[in-house]
């Protein structure tokens, strides 16, 4: 069983800092969301035409939440 209270119950932050969005993260965020913009394109319109009913999201803001999900994972350690 792990001693948890062996350096103290407090929790410091300072080993991970709050980090704020670096160039290069937006740089790959923006060139994800222009890569996956034509396929979700065609996957909402796709959506559209065999359900005869539009899809709650567009295809902006499935293409957004695509680069959300996929850049953290490249700048994982």
């Amino acid at each position: 069983m792990t001693d948890h209270t062996a350096n103290g119950a407090h929790v410091s932050h300072t080993r991970y800092p709050a980090r704020t969005p670096r160039a290069e993260f937006v740089t790959y965020f923006v060139l994800i969301l222009l890569a996956a913009l034509p396929i979700v394109s065609v996957m909402w319109l796709w959506t559209l035409v065999t359900t005869q009913r539009l899809p709650v999201d567009g295809p902006f803001v499935r293409a957004w939440r695509e680069a959300a999900t996929v850049t953290p994972m490249l700048f994982r350690p």
